[in-house]
């Protein structure tokens, strides 16, 4: 029982960076310039190398001959635990950065707390990937403030997308029943620990942006259940291409 109670939240630790690294990983040659491009591309791969070590650890877990590949290639559309945040979109670079923002503001307060898990390999990772999630961090609240502070097209823009994708991010706070036994064993995060500080960095960066934080509505959505929306699909449809198409494939 804590065999897979704690494999599956390594699952939902990786699922996010996992469908979040596929989504920027579209916008390769496309960003408005040149180094924002390469930065795009960057958080990507870094949220991929991320992927990587939850997955390698939660195939060890499993055993089986299971590899990282399978969990990250070969699951359905339900077996994924990701939010249904990180499967909106690149409608235009507004919802990027907003979809990027409110990620972001959630991520490096859960990996602070990851640093000190009970659990000595997901601390590690943690510990890891916080100096680029610090960057992450960064990244995403200085473009908030640059388009919600810039122009009346990129203020509108700015405040359309933070307003739409906000009910997505109620879903980053529920806990399902494997984070409430994860965080009673000293394994995973608190989540109304890391509600409390992302509200209140999320409301100053906004305040800074001349934006407007949205009002608290409730939210539907299930990613972590693994009700996810009908964007899911198309994404795993391309991701799992090549492993579907050539079973067994090795780099």
């Amino acid at each position: 029982m804590m065999k897979q109670a704690q494999l599956q939240y390594l699952l939902l630790l990786a699922d996010n960076p996992l469908i979040l690294g596929q989504r920027l990983g579209e916008l390769c040659g496309h960003g408005p310039s040149l180094e924002t491009d390469i930065a795009l591309t960057n958080i990507s791969l870094d949220l991929l190398g991320q992927v990587r070590n939850y997955l390698q650890y939660a195939a060890e877990i499993h055993g089986e001959g299971k590899t990282e590949d399978d969990f990250a290639f070969l699951r359905l559309e339900h077996e994924y635990r990701n939010v249904v945040l990180v499967e909106q979109p690149n409608t235009d670079f507004a919802w990027v950065i907003g979809r990027q923002f409110l990620f972001d503001a959630y991520h490096l307060p859960l990996l602070n707390q990851l640093a000190t898990s009970k659990d000595s390999q997901i601390s590690a990772i943690a510990t890891k990937s916080l100096k680029e999630v610090q960057y992450h961090h960064r990244f995403s609240k200085e473009w908030i403030k640059r388009l919600g502070d810039g122009t009346e097209e990129s203020h509108s823009r700015m405040q359309t997308a933070i307003r739409t994708l906000w009910p997505y991010t109620n879903e980053l706070f529920t806990e399902t029943e494997v984070e409430r036994q994860m965080k009673e064993l000293g394994v995973g995060a608190n989540l109304q620990l890391i509600k409390t500080e992302f509200d209140a960095y999320v409301a100053e960066v906004l305040s800074e942006a001349s934006l407007e934080k949205p009002a608290d509505v409730w939210s539907k959505a299930q990613g972590k259940e693994g009700i996810h929306s009908e964007h899911l699909g198309y994404i795993l449809s391309e991701m799992q291409y090549m492993q579907r198409t050539y079973p067994n494939m090795v780099w």
